[in-house]
Protein backbone atom coordinates (compact mmCIF):
# COMPACT_ATOMS: atom_id res chain seq x y z
CA UNK A 1 0.00 0.00 0.00
CA UNK A 2 0.85 3.66 -0.42
CA UNK A 3 1.58 4.65 2.98
CA UNK A 4 1.01 8.62 2.07
CA UNK A 5 -1.84 7.32 0.23
CA UNK A 6 -3.88 5.57 2.79
CA UNK A 7 -2.97 8.65 5.23
CA UNK A 8 -4.19 10.92 2.92
CA UNK A 9 -7.30 9.52 3.03
CA UNK A 10 -7.41 8.32 6.57
CA UNK A 11 -7.16 12.88 6.99
CA UNK A 12 -9.92 13.14 4.49
CA UNK A 13 -12.55 11.02 6.43
CA UNK A 14 -11.51 12.86 9.91
CA UNK A 15 -12.01 16.05 8.57
CA UNK A 16 -15.08 15.32 7.02
CA UNK A 17 -16.79 12.99 10.20
CA UNK A 18 -15.72 15.93 12.35
CA UNK A 19 -17.17 18.67 10.66
CA UNK A 20 -20.10 16.26 10.39
CA UNK A 21 -20.41 15.33 13.84
CA UNK A 22 -21.00 19.13 14.78
CA UNK A 23 -23.27 20.02 12.54
CA UNK A 24 -25.47 16.93 13.30
CA UNK A 25 -24.86 17.59 16.81
CA UNK A 26 -26.54 21.09 16.74
CA UNK A 27 -29.04 19.60 14.32
CA UNK A 28 -30.28 17.22 17.38
CA UNK A 29 -30.01 19.80 19.84
CA UNK A 30 -32.88 21.45 17.74
CA UNK A 31 -35.02 18.47 16.91
CA UNK A 32 -34.39 15.70 19.47
CA UNK A 33 -34.24 13.78 16.70
CA UNK A 34 -33.25 9.91 17.09
CA UNK A 35 -32.24 9.53 13.39
CA UNK A 36 -29.68 12.53 14.12
CA UNK A 37 -28.26 11.53 17.57
CA UNK A 38 -27.67 8.14 16.27
CA UNK A 39 -25.81 9.75 12.86
CA UNK A 40 -24.07 12.05 15.12
CA UNK A 41 -22.75 9.45 17.39
CA UNK A 42 -22.11 7.50 14.33
CA UNK A 43 -19.65 10.71 12.92
CA UNK A 44 -17.58 10.94 16.38
CA UNK A 45 -16.93 7.47 16.32
CA UNK A 46 -15.83 7.47 12.83
CA UNK A 47 -13.75 10.74 13.59
CA UNK A 48 -12.24 8.80 16.69
CA UNK A 49 -11.45 5.72 14.42
CA UNK A 50 -9.51 7.69 11.89
CA UNK A 51 -7.31 9.16 14.57
CA UNK A 52 -6.54 5.43 16.07
CA UNK A 53 -5.68 4.45 12.25
CA UNK A 54 -3.23 7.23 12.42
CA UNK A 55 -1.80 6.23 15.86
CA UNK A 56 -1.48 2.97 14.83
CA UNK A 57 0.67 3.91 11.51
CA UNK A 58 2.78 6.24 14.03
CA UNK A 59 3.31 3.40 16.34
CA UNK A 60 4.27 0.93 13.68
CA UNK A 61 7.18 3.01 12.48
CA UNK A 62 9.32 2.29 15.99
CA UNK A 63 12.83 0.42 15.48
CA UNK A 64 12.51 -3.15 16.16
CA UNK A 65 13.57 -3.88 19.88
CA UNK A 66 15.20 -7.31 21.31
CA UNK A 67 11.98 -7.92 22.31
CA UNK A 68 10.07 -7.22 19.39
CA UNK A 69 12.73 -8.02 16.64
CA UNK A 70 10.56 -7.92 13.76
CA UNK A 71 9.79 -5.14 14.37
CA UNK A 72 6.22 -3.24 15.26
CA UNK A 73 4.44 -3.45 11.61
CA UNK A 74 1.30 -5.36 13.21
CA UNK A 75 0.43 -2.70 14.93
CA UNK A 76 -1.63 -1.44 12.18
CA UNK A 77 -3.70 -4.20 12.15
CA UNK A 78 -4.45 -4.25 16.04
CA UNK A 79 -5.64 -0.37 15.66
CA UNK A 80 -7.98 -1.79 12.88
CA UNK A 81 -9.14 -4.62 14.92
CA UNK A 82 -9.76 -2.06 17.61
CA UNK A 83 -12.17 0.26 15.07
CA UNK A 84 -14.30 -2.45 14.69
CA UNK A 85 -15.05 -2.69 18.48
CA UNK A 86 -15.28 1.15 18.23
CA UNK A 87 -18.05 0.84 15.34
CA UNK A 88 -19.59 -2.09 16.72
CA UNK A 89 -20.32 -0.73 20.25
CA UNK A 90 -20.36 3.29 20.08
CA UNK A 91 -21.80 3.10 17.04
CA UNK A 92 -23.83 0.11 15.66
CA UNK A 93 -25.18 -0.73 18.92
CA UNK A 94 -25.87 2.74 20.35
CA UNK A 95 -27.99 3.43 17.40
CA UNK A 96 -30.03 -0.34 18.41
CA UNK A 97 -30.84 1.22 21.73
CA UNK A 98 -31.64 4.46 20.79
CA UNK A 99 -34.01 3.29 17.82
CA UNK A 100 -35.52 0.69 20.73
CA UNK A 101 -36.51 3.80 22.99
CA UNK A 102 -37.38 6.31 20.15
CA UNK A 103 -40.02 3.09 19.32
CA UNK A 104 -41.30 2.67 23.01
CA UNK A 105 -41.64 6.72 23.64
CA UNK A 106 -42.37 8.32 20.34
CA UNK A 107 -41.70 11.63 19.72
CA UNK A 108 -42.74 13.39 15.90
CA UNK A 109 -40.21 16.06 14.84
CA UNK A 110 -41.76 19.54 16.95
CA UNK A 111 -39.71 22.52 15.95
CA UNK A 112 -36.86 23.55 13.39
CA UNK A 113 -38.20 21.19 11.07
CA UNK A 114 -35.75 22.32 7.88
CA UNK A 115 -32.75 21.40 9.96
CA UNK A 116 -32.59 17.98 10.33
CA UNK A 117 -32.79 17.77 5.99
CA UNK A 118 -30.30 20.55 5.56
CA UNK A 119 -27.55 18.83 7.51
CA UNK A 120 -28.20 15.59 6.40
CA UNK A 121 -28.20 16.76 2.61
CA UNK A 122 -25.19 18.74 3.50
CA UNK A 123 -23.67 15.46 5.10
CA UNK A 124 -24.35 13.63 2.53
CA UNK A 125 -22.24 16.21 0.11
CA UNK A 126 -19.26 16.00 2.23
CA UNK A 127 -19.09 11.98 2.53
CA UNK A 128 -19.27 11.76 -1.49
CA UNK A 129 -16.18 13.87 -1.43
CA UNK A 130 -14.21 11.56 1.57
CA UNK A 131 -15.22 8.65 -0.34
CA UNK A 132 -13.95 9.61 -3.63
CA UNK A 133 -10.89 10.54 -1.89
CA UNK A 134 -10.37 6.57 -0.58
CA UNK A 135 -11.73 5.17 -3.92
CA UNK A 136 -9.28 7.58 -5.81
CA UNK A 137 -5.80 6.39 -3.58
CA UNK A 138 -7.28 2.57 -3.10
CA UNK A 139 -7.56 2.38 -7.31
CA UNK A 140 -4.06 3.13 -7.43
CA UNK A 141 -2.96 -0.05 -5.92
CA UNK A 142 -6.09 -2.12 -6.57
CA UNK A 143 -5.20 -2.81 -9.75
CA UNK A 144 -8.02 -5.22 -11.76
CA UNK A 145 -9.43 -6.73 -8.61
CA UNK A 146 -12.61 -6.28 -7.85
CA UNK A 147 -13.76 -3.99 -4.76
CA UNK A 148 -15.06 -7.19 -2.80
CA UNK A 149 -11.44 -9.04 -3.50
CA UNK A 150 -9.73 -5.56 -2.36
CA UNK A 151 -11.32 -5.17 0.66
CA UNK A 152 -10.73 -9.02 1.55
CA UNK A 153 -6.74 -9.39 -0.07
CA UNK A 154 -5.51 -6.05 1.20
CA UNK A 155 -2.03 -6.03 3.58
CA UNK A 156 -2.55 -2.90 4.45
CA UNK A 157 -5.84 -2.05 6.53
CA UNK A 158 -6.35 1.83 6.23
CA UNK A 159 -7.98 2.06 3.09
CA UNK A 160 -10.51 -0.91 3.37
CA UNK A 161 -11.33 0.60 6.81
CA UNK A 162 -11.88 4.07 5.23
CA UNK A 163 -13.80 2.61 2.19
CA UNK A 164 -16.27 0.63 4.64
CA UNK A 165 -16.47 3.69 6.71
CA UNK A 166 -17.13 5.66 4.19
CA UNK A 167 -19.69 3.55 2.53
CA UNK A 168 -21.60 2.97 5.91
CA UNK A 169 -21.33 6.69 6.57
CA UNK A 170 -23.69 8.08 3.05
CA UNK A 171 -25.40 4.61 3.23
CA UNK A 172 -26.43 5.71 7.02
CA UNK A 173 -27.02 9.13 6.08
CA UNK A 174 -29.73 7.98 3.00
CA UNK A 175 -31.29 5.97 5.86
CA UNK A 176 -31.24 8.99 8.22
CA UNK A 177 -32.83 11.13 5.21
CA UNK A 178 -35.61 8.64 5.36
CA UNK A 179 -36.46 8.64 8.45
CA UNK A 180 -36.23 12.11 9.05
CA UNK A 181 -38.38 12.68 5.89
CA UNK A 182 -41.20 10.26 6.55
CA UNK A 183 -41.40 11.16 10.33
CA UNK A 184 -41.98 14.98 8.54
CA UNK A 185 -44.34 13.39 6.53
CA UNK A 186 -46.05 11.49 8.64
CA UNK A 187 -45.55 13.18 11.59
CA UNK A 188 -45.18 9.50 13.23
CA UNK A 189 -41.31 9.45 15.28
CA UNK A 190 -41.43 5.72 14.17
CA UNK A 191 -40.22 6.09 11.51
CA UNK A 192 -37.56 7.98 13.01
CA UNK A 193 -36.98 5.00 15.03
CA UNK A 194 -37.28 2.98 12.14
CA UNK A 195 -34.31 5.11 10.64
CA UNK A 196 -32.21 4.90 13.54
CA UNK A 197 -32.65 1.16 13.68
CA UNK A 198 -31.30 0.73 9.83
CA UNK A 199 -28.59 2.67 10.98
CA UNK A 200 -27.87 0.29 13.66
CA UNK A 201 -27.56 -2.86 11.27
CA UNK A 202 -25.62 -1.24 8.73
CA UNK A 203 -22.98 -0.54 11.54
CA UNK A 204 -23.13 -4.11 13.52
CA UNK A 205 -22.49 -5.55 9.89
CA UNK A 206 -19.65 -3.47 8.59
CA UNK A 207 -18.10 -3.50 11.72
CA UNK A 208 -18.04 -7.65 11.98
CA UNK A 209 -16.89 -7.65 8.39
CA UNK A 210 -14.12 -5.08 9.34
CA UNK A 211 -13.27 -7.85 12.57
CA UNK A 212 -13.34 -11.08 10.54
CA UNK A 213 -10.79 -9.69 7.63
CA UNK A 214 -8.61 -8.02 10.58
CA UNK A 215 -8.09 -10.94 12.34
CA UNK A 216 -7.08 -12.96 9.27
CA UNK A 217 -4.54 -10.48 9.43
CA UNK A 218 -3.75 -10.44 13.34
CA UNK A 219 -3.43 -14.47 12.68
CA UNK A 220 -0.88 -13.91 10.33
CA UNK A 221 -1.08 -14.25 6.08
CA UNK A 222 1.08 -15.32 3.56
CA UNK A 223 2.34 -14.01 0.39
CA UNK A 224 -0.41 -13.83 -2.51
CA UNK A 225 0.31 -16.33 -5.44
CA UNK A 226 1.53 -13.93 -8.04
CA UNK A 227 4.13 -12.72 -5.10
CA UNK A 228 4.76 -16.59 -4.50
CA UNK A 229 5.49 -16.77 -8.52
CA UNK A 230 7.40 -14.14 -8.63
CA UNK A 231 9.91 -15.55 -5.74
CA UNK A 232 9.99 -18.87 -6.77
CA UNK A 233 10.66 -17.37 -10.70
CA UNK A 234 14.05 -14.96 -8.88
CA UNK A 235 15.20 -17.86 -7.58
CA UNK A 236 15.20 -19.62 -10.80
CA UNK A 237 16.46 -17.19 -12.82
CA UNK A 238 19.61 -17.90 -11.89
CA UNK A 239 22.18 -20.87 -11.42
CA UNK A 240 22.57 -20.69 -7.91
CA UNK A 241 20.04 -23.19 -6.48
CA UNK A 242 18.41 -26.22 -8.49
CA UNK A 243 15.46 -25.69 -7.02
CA UNK A 244 13.13 -24.69 -4.16
CA UNK A 245 12.47 -27.48 -1.83
CA UNK A 246 9.50 -25.92 0.34
CA UNK A 247 9.08 -22.22 1.14
CA UNK A 248 7.08 -20.33 3.66
CA UNK A 249 5.86 -16.81 3.68
CA UNK A 250 4.29 -14.33 6.53
CA UNK A 251 3.44 -10.65 6.37
CA UNK A 252 5.05 -9.11 9.61
CA UNK A 253 2.90 -5.95 8.65
CA UNK A 254 1.37 -4.58 5.47
CA UNK A 255 4.78 -3.64 4.10
CA UNK A 256 6.85 -6.17 5.60
CA UNK A 257 6.98 -9.76 4.00
CA UNK A 258 9.08 -12.62 5.31
CA UNK A 259 10.40 -15.23 3.45
CA UNK A 260 11.96 -18.37 4.46
CA UNK A 261 13.14 -21.57 2.42
CA UNK A 262 14.91 -24.17 2.30
CA UNK A 263 16.57 -24.58 -1.09
CA UNK A 264 18.45 -27.32 -2.61
CA UNK A 265 21.92 -26.66 -4.09
CA UNK A 266 24.64 -27.70 -6.38
CA UNK A 267 28.19 -28.99 -5.36
CA UNK A 268 30.26 -26.01 -4.72
CA UNK A 269 33.80 -25.45 -4.04
CA UNK A 270 33.28 -23.25 -1.11
CA UNK A 271 31.21 -21.62 1.50
CA UNK A 272 32.40 -18.03 0.00
CA UNK A 273 30.89 -19.46 -3.36
CA UNK A 274 27.20 -20.85 -1.62
CA UNK A 275 27.16 -17.46 0.20
CA UNK A 276 27.80 -15.78 -2.74
CA UNK A 277 25.13 -17.28 -4.42
CA UNK A 278 22.95 -16.95 -1.59
CA UNK A 279 22.91 -12.93 -1.39
CA UNK A 280 22.46 -13.27 -5.63
CA UNK A 281 18.88 -14.73 -5.40
CA UNK A 282 18.47 -12.63 -1.94
CA UNK A 283 19.03 -9.15 -4.25
CA UNK A 284 16.40 -10.90 -6.98
CA UNK A 285 13.77 -11.98 -4.90
CA UNK A 286 13.76 -8.32 -3.05
CA UNK A 287 13.48 -6.62 -6.56
CA UNK A 288 10.53 -8.99 -7.90
CA UNK A 289 8.66 -8.57 -4.39
CA UNK A 290 9.75 -5.04 -2.53
CA UNK A 291 8.22 -6.22 0.27
CA UNK A 292 10.05 -8.94 0.80
CA UNK A 293 12.18 -7.76 3.31
CA UNK A 294 13.08 -10.32 5.87
CA UNK A 295 14.91 -13.20 3.73
CA UNK A 296 16.28 -16.65 5.28
CA UNK A 297 17.53 -19.27 2.76
CA UNK A 298 18.46 -22.51 4.32
CA UNK A 299 21.10 -24.55 1.47
CA UNK A 300 20.47 -28.23 1.25
CA UNK A 301 20.29 -31.07 -1.27
CA UNK A 302 17.78 -32.06 -2.79
CA UNK A 303 16.74 -35.70 -3.83
CA UNK A 304 14.31 -37.22 -5.32
CA UNK A 305 14.32 -40.26 -3.30
CA UNK A 306 13.87 -37.83 -0.60
CA UNK A 307 11.07 -35.99 -2.07
CA UNK A 308 9.14 -39.64 -2.54
CA UNK A 309 8.76 -39.91 1.39
CA UNK A 310 7.98 -36.48 1.64
CA UNK A 311 11.40 -35.36 3.45
CA UNK A 312 12.55 -33.02 0.25
CA UNK A 313 16.04 -33.01 1.23
CA UNK A 314 18.88 -35.61 1.63
CA UNK A 315 19.83 -34.55 5.09
CA UNK A 316 16.45 -35.63 6.35
CA UNK A 317 16.84 -39.11 5.09
CA UNK A 318 20.63 -39.90 5.52
CA UNK A 319 21.67 -42.12 8.38
CA UNK A 320 23.68 -41.16 11.50
CA UNK A 321 27.07 -41.00 10.36
CA UNK A 322 26.48 -40.65 6.27
CA UNK A 323 27.32 -37.97 4.06
CA UNK A 324 24.17 -36.16 2.83
CA UNK A 325 24.85 -36.21 -0.60
CA UNK A 326 25.99 -39.71 -1.10
CA UNK A 327 23.24 -41.29 1.26
CA UNK A 328 20.67 -40.83 -1.76
CA UNK A 329 23.00 -40.15 -4.60
CA UNK A 330 23.45 -36.82 -6.17
CA UNK A 331 20.73 -34.05 -6.44
CA UNK A 332 18.50 -35.20 -9.52
CA UNK A 333 19.37 -38.62 -8.85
Amino acid sequence: MSANGGTKAIVAALLANTGIAVTKFVAFLLTASSSMLAESIHSVADAGNQGLLLLGGRRAKRAATPQHPFGYGRERYIYAFIVSIVLFSVGGLFALYEAYHKWSHTEGITSWHWVPVVVLVSAIIMEVFSFRTAIKESNLIRGNQSWVKFVRRAKAPELPVVLLEDLGALVGLVFALFGVGMTLITGNGRWDALGTAMIGVLLVAIAIILAIETKSLLLGEGAESHEVAAIEKAVADGPEFERIIHMKTLYLGPEELMVAAKVGVPACESAEDLARGINAVEARIRAAVPTARVIYLEPDIYSVTAERVGAGSAAQTAGPGAEPGKAVGRPGS
